[in-house]
């Protein structure tokens, strides 16, 4: 019997559609507020609202129906039309707390990488690749929860500052996985 490839996609765009206009975290380029580009809540306190996700897919090669191999992908992504801002609020400082959103974001797309360097493959990879998806996806949600909260939404400036020297010291740790 010849090489058979099986391909498995799987595609997280968290609420956003395919087609989608996304901006790709680079180290590089720091949001500003013409990207934010989204209908304002009128029923949200908030001056800002970031939307930022992991999109994540992988690939797994068989041959003699056994896993031999895999790929995957992830990466932080910023949808501008699902992001919002007060233009007379929005401010420097309240700019760099969405920054920060989107930065982490970007740590648990390389924990994420991290974590699917570790992997082996197995005749279970494409369940340990989920687990470890849905797992960065609900760690991701906790920490950005826990960052607005102890920031109180960017208003308390020394817990800003702490999250932001803690983000950009974890992203360092990582920097072998950053997004290129």
């Amino acid at each position: 019997m010849g090489l058979r490839l099986l391909v498995l996609f799987f595609l997280l765009l968290n609420t956003a559609s395919r087609d989608e206009v996304t901006i790709t975290w680079n180290e590089s380029k720091k949001l500003s507020w013409s990207d934010f580009k989204g209908n304002i809540d009128p029923n949200s306190d908030a001056v800002a609202v970031t939307a930022s996700g992991i999109t994540f897919s992988f690939s797994v090669q068989q041959a003699n129906g056994r896993n031999v191999s895999f790929k995957a992908n992830a990466e932080a992504h910023f949808y501008p039309e699902q992001s919002w801002y007060l233009s007379d609020s929005g401010n420097d400082h309240i700019l760099a707390h969405e920054q920060l959103h989107f930065d982490i974001t970007e740590l648990h797309v390389r924990q994420l990488r991290y974590g699917i360097a570790q992997l082996k493959v197995s005749q279970n990879i494409n369940e340990d690749l989920g687990e470890l998806h849905q797992k960065t996806n609900a760690d991701l949600a906790k920490m950005q929860h826990a960052y607005d909260t102890q920031t109180q939404n960017s208003i308390h400036m020394e817990r800003q500052a702490i999250w932001s020297q803690f983000v950009k010291d974890e992203l360092n740790k990582f920097r072998a996985y950053k997004s290129k």
